[in-house]
């Protein structure tokens, strides 16, 4: 069976895991950053953290909203069991790899800045979204079920004529607002390990999901309507911004949300929708640099902060030194050693191996 490659869905996956890293690094000039386990650099800046006040809202959900597309794709080629296995091989192994080998360290390195003593604990840490990935698949795989048996053409056509036009986009909207009002989210960002965090993360999951059913329907409505879509955003930012200084109402703050992730698909449709070198290389990269991304960073930030540079020096410092370290860290050894590979998201060639060795024998 031909299946289209979406680039501009790679792009996307990439871009996000980018501003993520970007986004995490703020953390550390702000002055709440030790509650949530964050080394805090003593240079305060709140002109690092006014640009994340926009991103902040949307940067988790379209990941969601893109591993949702990710199961339609996965599913084309396979069966619910197949793809049980391909997403435990995918998911669940380097989450829960990740929470007894990856997340402790970066805590070991914060423990040590602080002086606290070393204590080993399994935590989630940042990879809560790959465990709520995983469990939206298991809730998920009845309805993949009926898909595939033609149980939900009724639902499937409904969806299809409905996001035909820029409102029947906008509508959907009603689910995420009754999301927001019933959990009360404070501040909305607040999506790790969190029942909203649980909540909007499977409505961005099941609609990223849908959006594919839809043929190229979706697709060809956020293209053309992707200005009118930026514009809603950027009036929405702008009155959170100027009235409520930056929050706001939840209801407010859900539709900015999907109005900035709606534009963002209709512009990397457009534009990004072409294979590159530099996207095959980064689309298999992003996977396993989000995994070990916090430990670099938490590193960076140990080195830098004690030298109390200027604040913006030192956020750029610490972005050189997490991406150059996850550069290298995954070129040279996760990539490169065959049973690192699957622990971090990668592809296993273990076959391979076992091949070439029987082939010398």
């Amino acid at each position: 069976m031909y299946i289209e490659r979406r680039y501009d869905i790679d792009w996307l996956r990439v871009i996000a895991i980018t501003l993520l890293l970007i986004y995490h690094i703020s953390i550390v000039f702000q002055p709440w950053a030790m509650f949530i386990a964050f080394i805090r650099s003593d240079e305060i800046s709140t002109a690092i953290w006014q640009p994340m006040t926009l991103l902040n809202i949307w940067r988790i959900p379209i990941l969601f909203y893109v591993s949702g597309m990710g199961v339609y794709f996965a599913l084309r080629k396979r069966n619910n069991i197949e793809l049980l296995i391909e997403r435990s091989k995918r998911i669940l192994l380097p989450f829960l790899f990740g929470v007894v080998a990856i997340s402790p360290l970066h805590m070991f390195v914060f423990q040590d800045y602080y002086n606290l003593g070393l204590n080993y604990y399994p935590q989630m840490g940042h990879l809560w979204f790959l465990g709520n990935i995983f469990i939206y698949v298991l809730l998920g795989l009845p309805i993949f079920y009926g898909i595939k048996k033609g149980m939900f053409l009724k639902l499937l056509s409904f969806s299809t004529r409905l996001f035909n036009n820029p409102l029947g986009l906008l509508a959907v909207n009603v689910f995420f607002v009754a999301e927001v009002l019933i959990f009360q989210p404070k501040p909305f960002a607040l999506y790790a390990q969190t029942w909203h965090g649980f909540a909007i993360g499977l409505l961005a999951f099941f609609f990223g999901f849908l959006f594919m059913q839809t043929g190229k329907v979706f697709w060809n409505t956020v293209k053309q309507w992707k200005w009118l879509f930026l514009g809603l955003a950027a009036i929405l930012y702008t009155v959170r911004y100027v009235v409520f200084a930056t929050e706001g109402p939840l209801y407010l703050i859900s539709i900015e949300s999907n109005c900035w992730i709606f534009s963002i698909f209709g512009f990397c449709y457009q534009y990004l929708n072409k294979p590159s070198k530099a996207l095959s290389y980064l689309s298999k990269a992003a996977y396993p640099v989000y995994i070990i991304h916090m430990v670099v960073l938490y590193l960076a930030a140990k080195f830098i902060l004690p030298f109390h540079l200027p604040a913006l020096i030192a956020f750029i410092l610490i972005i050189l030194i997490t991406f150059v370290g996850c550069y290298l860290l995954y070129e040279f050894i996760i990539r490169r050693i065959s049973i690192l590979r699957p622990l971090f998201g990668l592809d296993w060639k273990f076959k391979n191996v076992i091949q070439k060795q029987l082939k010398r024998i």
